[in-house]
């Protein structure tokens, strides 16, 4: 028996193949549980990170206000001291008669211990007389907003103590207050620089370093803090760049807002304002807090971790694959040793039997292989038996057969002849009744004339009708023999059958293939025109060349086909629906013959859009090369 299934090219063996699927499946698991796992440690690194840089920040936040807090205390102490100096310096002002320059200031500096210094600023903010002569000519209008405070002090009429602060030059602790003169002319400064307290107050100071911050986050890589003049505070060396300075003097401190910046080894930097103003005191103790964040670190415990992550994963592909590989082998070891039996089986030894393997499933195949293997050599034996009894059937078969053949063509050439008999005999009665109608419609007249002139129209119909049959009848029974045919003799010997019917065609050399029945559809076509456009109907027949194609119109100027009779105009009596009947079955032919010679044939709106401006007709044929 020939077998006709393409063949397939063998694959992969079964068991690398189910062992690659389960792995296909297993390692995108294990790849995807490690990536889940690496996001969801990122995320709570990421978010622990940001929880204690929140926490540090607070804790520094209120650490220096604190300590600021217990400085404010240590200041408002020395105030008494200061006030009870003033009151020898006005004396000496007024022992002067207003004029700073009479002022014995060393003398009345000895007078109030020796730890005083005595600062007269002028009206221009400018230290005019002092017994510190670092700060001669010192110009206040060079501090921002210090100024504004200094004058509103002169034209009070107040004590005015001020914070311990630092001397941005010398570093130096110094105690200010402040006292305008009667005539509010100069703003008198005392400044208290005693050794007493120095070391006392640096002890709290030094807590502004809150360097332990650094030892309590490990991503915290340095804390500095800054003054309003973005001198450091609490630093030894003091040291300060210069592009830090001007960042803390143009940006954060008038902005007196937080900022966060990335510098360029991709440390975060979080500059925090600490706002100690008290409206109390001219002086501005406010400070900058600079966090240095070393995000590198984080970055390689990431890099740590994902790295754990790939070793796991990578030793879970390999325990999986081994696994994966000795399950597979236990499961298709039965299945080998199945398909070597099998193949002994398909080699012809059906008495060949499967082996039996320990386990339940694999069991169950080889008794059903076994079973089938069964089956196979009862259905050959009865195959063989059924072949026999087909081969004697097959042979009483033909015969009955041959015989129903004979008969039939029997049947149709004594159908056929009665036909003919038929045919020939109506032919004859007709034409011995048209002879007759035509003697009598020469002899009568009026009405009777016209009661034979319908019997002739009867008569030519019947003829056409017969002639239809013969037509259908000839294309039917007989095989189309197709040869180039000259379109314009056929075309103008139809014309000629019609007389007294204005036809307009202008001709043409264009040979199609066709048969002698080629005529039949210009008869039926033209006959149909003049039927249904009456003794006025133009018509016109036009011939077209399109490549391999010729295309034939017949349009007339009759009454035209509604739209709804275009699509079944050319089925077996498609026509019969309208008031004259005939035109459904000389369609029908003209299709059959079209469709015999390969074309095709349809009807259209002689001017589109319009049919009751006529009809055309139109159909392709093949030319003849």
């Amino acid at each position: 028996m020939k077998n006709d299934r393409t063949p397939v090219s063998e694959g992969w063996p079964f068991t690398p193949t189910l062992v690659v699927a389960i792995l296909l499946i297993v390692i995108p698991a294990i790849a995807l549980l490690a990536a889940h796992d690496y996001v969801l440690a990122e995320e709570r690194m990421t978010s622990d990170l940001a929880t204690l840089q929140s926490v540090t920040e607070k804790s520094v936040r209120e650490s220096i206000v604190d300590v600021d807090t217990g400085l404010k205390l240590f200041d408002d102490s020395l105030n008494l001291r200061l006030q009870r100096g003033f009151l020898l310096f006005l004396e000496e002002y007024e022992r002067a008669g207003g004029d700073p320059s009479q002022m014995n200031l060393p003398a009345l500096k000895d007078e109030l211990g020796g730890d005083m210094d005595l600062y007269v600023v002028n009206s221009s903010g400018v230290v005019e007389y002092t017994t510190y002569p670092p700060d001669r000519g010192l110009d206040f209008r060079n501090v921002p907003g210090f100024y504004d405070e200094l004058t509103r002090m002169r034209l009070g009429d107040e004590f005015s103590p001020d914070r311990v602060v630092y001397e941005p030059a010398t570093g130096q602790v110094r105690k200010y207050a402040y006292m305008p003169t009667p005539d509010h002319r100069y703003l008198l400064e005392l400044g208290l620089a005693p050794d007493a307290f120095m070391e006392e107050r640096n002890r709290l100071r030094s807590q502004e370093s809150t360097q332990e911050f650094v030892a309590m986050n490990p991503y915290l890589d340095s804390i500095r803090v800054y003054d309003i003049f973005g001198n450091p505070v609490g630093m030894p060396d003091g040291s300060v760049d210069a592009r830090t300075r001007e960042f803390v003097t143009g940006t954060v401190i008038p902005g007196r807002t937080d900022y966060a910046v990335q510098d360029e080894h991709g440390r975060r930097i979080q500059y925090l304002f600490i706002d100690l103003k008290d409206p109390d005191y001219p002086s501005d103790p406010s400070v900058v807090v600079e966090l240095t964040y070393d995000t590198g670190l984080i970055q390689s415990q990431l890099d740590q971790l994902l790295y754990s992550r790939a070793v796991v994963a990578i030793l879970a592909i390999v325990l999986s694959s081994a696994v994966i590989f000795l399950v597979a082998r236990r499961l298709t070891r039965p299945l080998e040793e199945i398909i070597d039996d099998v193949d002994v089986i398909a080699q012809g030894d059906l008495n060949h039997t499967i082996r039996v393997s320990a386990t339940r499933e694999v069991m169950k195949l080889e008794r059903s292989i076994n079973t089938m293997v069964a089956a196979l050599q009862a259905g050959m034996k009865s195959l063989r038996e059924s072949e026999e009894t087909i081969r004697e059937y097959s042979g009483h078969l033909e015969e009955q057969v041959a015989a129903r053949t004979a008969e039939l063509q029997e049947s149709t050439e004594r159908a056929n002849l009665y036909l003919d008999i038929m045919t020939h005999d109506i032919k004859n009665t007709i034409s011995t009744a048209t002879l007759y109608t035509d003697l009598l419609t020469e002899e009568l007249e009026g009405e009777q004339r016209n009661y034979t002139e319908k019997v002739q129209k009867s008569l030519k119909k019947s003829v056409e009708i017969i002639r239809n049959v013969n037509t259908i009848r000839q294309i039917r029974e007989e095989a189309a023999v197709l040869g180039p045919v000259a379109l314009d003799p056929v075309i103008r010997a139809e014309i000629e059958h019609f007389p007294d019917v204005r036809i307009t065609y202008a001709g043409t050399t264009a040979r199609v293939l066709a048969d002698d029945l080629l005529s039949e559809v210009f008869t039926n076509l033209i006959g149909n025109a003049v039927k249904f456009g009456g003794p006025a109907v133009e018509i016109a027949i036009r011939v077209e060349e399109h490549g391999g194609d010729v295309l034939v119109s017949v349009e007339d100027t009759g009454p035209g086909i509604p739209d709804e009779m275009k699509e079944r105009l050319f089925t077996r009596f498609g026509g019969g629906g309208v008031e004259k009947s005939g035109r459904g079955l000389g369609l029908y032919i003209c299709r059959m013959l079209i469709e015999r010679y390969g074309g095709r044939i349809w009807a259209e709106d002689r001017v589109e859009g319009e049919p009751e401006e006529g009809a055309a007709v139109r159909f392709t044929l093949r030319k003849a090369g």
